[in-house]
C-alpha cells in the first residue's frame, strides 16, 4: 500500500506552489506535471545573463517527499546538462538536497544539508548558483569535472567544457520555442520586480487540498484550523521559519 502524504507535506506545498504562482522568482518558473498531485513539479530554470548558460532553457522534474519539507525533494534534469555535478541520467548532486546527516567522508557540513527550513526557491537558486559554479571537490560527473577545471585553469584558452555547454544552449532554446517560452536574455528581462502581495485573508487553502488528497480526519481538522494562521503569521507563503 502507498504511504499518504503527511498533512504538514500537502499544506507546505501547497502554500509554495502557491506563492510561486503569484509572485514568480527571477531565473525559474514551474508548474505540476499533473494537476492532481502536489508532489512532482516540472521546472524549467533559465541560464543566467553573463554566463556560459544565458540564454539556456533546462526543464527537470522535482520530486518530492510524503514528509516534506522534513526530507529534501530529489532534482533530475530533463534537459541534457554537461555539468561536474549533475549525473548522466539527469539527476543532479547538490550539498542542499542531501539529508543533514554526519558523513565525514562526504566533505559536506550538516549545515551544508537540507533542513526543514529550505524551500523550493533556495533549492532553485542554489541550482542556478551551481550551474556557473560547479563544485568539483566530489563530482557526479568525472569527465565534465576535469574538462570544467582545465576550462578554469586556462582562463577559458581551453574551449572544449565551453563549447558542449554553449551546443546545449543553443539545443534547449529550440525547446523553448516548442514549448512557447521565450527565454531572458538580459539582466533586466531576467530579474522580476516585486509585486504587491495578493490579500490572502479570505483563501480557504482547505478546499485547495481536500478535493485531491485523502488526509485523515483528524489531520484535516488540524489543518482546517491552521492554515489561516499560516497566512496570518507569514504572507511571504515561502514556509521558511
Amino acid at each position: 500500500m502507498a504511504a499518504m502524504p503527511s498533512s504538514s507535506a500537502v499544506r507546505a506545498l501547497g502554500l509554495e506552489y502557491r506563492s510561486l504562482q503569484e509572485e514568480p522568482v527571477e531565473g525559474f518558473c514551474v508548474k505540476l506535471i499533473n494537476d492532481d498531485n502536489l508532489f512532482e513539479w516540472e521546472v524549467a530554470i533559465y541560464g543566467p545573463p553573463d554566463t556560459l548558460y544565458q540564454g539556456g532553457y533546462f526543464k527537470a522534474h522535482m520530486k518530492f517527499p510524503m514528509d516534506y519539507p522534513y526530507s529534501p525533494p530529489s532534482v533530475r534534469f530533463l534537459t541534457k546538462v554537461w555539468h561536474p555535478n549533475v549525473y548522466e541520467n539527469g539527476d543532479l548532486c547538490i550539498s542542499i538536497l542531501h539529508p543533514p546527516v554526519d558523513d565525514p567522508q562526504s566533505g559536506e557540513l550538516p549545515c551544508e544539508r537540507w533542513n526543514p527550513t529550505q524551500n523550493v526557491r533556495t533549492v532553485l537558486l542554489s541550482v542556478i548558483s551551481l550551474l556557473n559554479e560547479p563544485n568539483t571537490y566530489s563530482p557526479a560527473n568525472v569527465d565534465a569535472s576535469v574538462m570544467y577545471r582545465r576550462f578554469k585553469d586556462s582562463k577559458g584558452v581551453d574551449k572544449e567544457y565551453e563549447n558542449i555547454i554553449r551546443k546545449q544552449v543553443s539545443l534547449s532554446r529550440s525547446e523553448a520555442e516548442r514549448d512557447g517560452v521565450v527565454v531572458p536574455l538580459t539582466q533586466e528581462d531576467y530579474c522580476i520586480k516585486t509585486k504587491v502581495k495578493p490579500d490572502m485573508e479570505n483563501v480557504d487553502m482547505a478546499d485547495f487540498y481536500d478535493d485531491d488528497y485523502d488526509i485523515d480526519d483528524d489531520d484535516d481538522e488540524e489543518y482546517s484550523d491552521t492554515a489561516n494562521d499560516i497566512y496570518d503569521g507569514d504572507d511571504s507563503g515561502n514556509g521558511e521559519s
